[in-house]
């Protein structure tokens, strides 16, 4: 068992490692990099960076092919640790290197906190809307809403990852059940031909389109179009099976239970306790030309209780940041009378901050200690008198 824990020990603090785990790390952005062009960015970052094991897919079977950033980052973090519990006795001539190594840490803590938590969203906002949620860039949600009360809607929303496993939902606050007879995660919608074969549809606009399922694109400039027929099933009449899409831009009404209902595909949505309005979205330009100069949205932050009510002034490098959200000023779009945010979430914004401080501070503090050092060596030798 000592031999075992040795092993382990010196194979931790191996430089021999850490050489092995930075030539890894330098082949896995390399081998990302080239990827990018058939996943894109997002799916780069899902495949090669945020996971433990990258798979490839061999004739229709996943295969481990390499260490994903998870093993490696982690591996060196550990190596880091080992070694300076291993090697490095604290002195003040070495503070500077254990300040700078601190931070290398914290910053591999803070990329792995922000695989883990971050959330990215958008929000856009025509002048004078007011919206109280932001909508996700890549994940969508099915939503059932009760919409008999004029005053209140109430929402049931199902995530795409339990339509595209078919899963039955039986929800509380629904007379019916839900199943996805079909999910396609990238599609195109047509009208349905004369003579084709019937619809998986009996009501709504899918009696009259069809979803034909199409290869999934990873291109920056593309985006993929879901749908799925999902059918409402209950114990004595049922609704029906609808065809729902992320590219149908109105839900589809019906009626049951004596109540009203409303069903869509969409993204997938996060609500605040708070509002924005748009005021004014402001496209400046460098007089004389087209060349753009500034891009600023005057927002209105309100919240029901009446504690924030103020306006803001959001714009290129200067965010809104409340209640835990990142607000960017992230595009345009109409006209200039549309400004598009992106919303981010990631409680661990501040620790890369942080970590790049401390790095600054160890490096400037180890200069400084050897610079002091030097000094003195040679004001020494400069005192010394000449032995004759």
């Amino acid at each position: 068992m000592k031999t075992l824990l040795h092993d382990l020990r010196d194979f931790f603090v191996s430089l021999r490692l850490t050489v092995a785990l930075l030539v890894f790390g330098m082949l896995l952005v390399f081998a990302a990099t080239l990827d990018q062009t058939n996943l894109g960015i997002w799916g780069i970052q899902q495949k090669w960076f945020r996971t433990f094991i990258v798979m490839q897919e061999v004739r229709g079977v996943a295969v481990p092919i390499y260490p994903g950033g998870y093993t490696i980052g982690g591996l060196l973090l550990l190596n880091l640790l080992a070694a300076h519990i291993e090697r490095f006795k604290f002195t003040w001539r070495k503070a500077g290197i254990f300040l700078a190594h601190a931070g290398l840490i914290l910053l591999l803590i803070g990329e792995l906190l922000s695989g883990l938590w971050q959330e990215d969203f958008h929000l856009r906002l025509n002048e004078g809307d007011t919206k109280n949620y932001a909508e996700s860039y890549r994940d969508n949600e099915l939503a059932i809403t009760d919409v008999t009360d004029a005053a209140f809607d109430e929402v049931v929303a199902i995530p795409e990852a339990l339509l595209a496993r078919h899963t039955s939902v039986q929800h509380p606050k629904l007379p019916f059940r839900v199943t996805a007879k079909a999910f396609y995660p990238n599609s195109e919608l047509r009208m349905k031909a004369p003579a084709a074969p019937a619809s998986l549809a009996t009501t709504g606009i899918g009696l009259e389109v069809v979803a034909a399922p199409q290869p999934i694109t990873y291109k920056t400039n593309e985006a993929n179009m879901p749908s799925a027929y999902i059918e409402l099933a209950a114990t004595d009449a049922s609704p029906g099976t609808f065809l729902v899409s992320t590219g149908l831009v109105a839900p589809q009404r019906f009626d049951y239970g004596g109540r009203t209902w409303k069903i869509t595909l969409r993204p997938k949505r996060i609500y605040e306790p708070f509002s924005l309005t748009l005021l004014k979205f402001s496209h400046d330009r460098y007089a004389g030309t087209d060349i753009p100069k500034n891009f600023s949205s005057r927002i209105r932050l309100t919240t029901p209780d009446g504690r924030d009510d103020r306006e803001v002034l959001v714009y290129m490098n200067n965010p809104l940041r409340y209640a835990g959200l990142t607000f960017y000023q992230a595009g345009f779009e109409n006209n200039d009378r549309t400004t598009i945010l992106q919303v981010v979430r990631n409680p661990s914004w501040l620790l890369p901050y942080v970590a790049c401080g401390l790095m600054t501070a160890g490096l400037v503090a180890q200069f400084g200690i050897h610079l002091v050092a030097f000094v003195q060596k040679r004001r020494a030798k400069l005192t010394t008198p000449a032995v004759a």
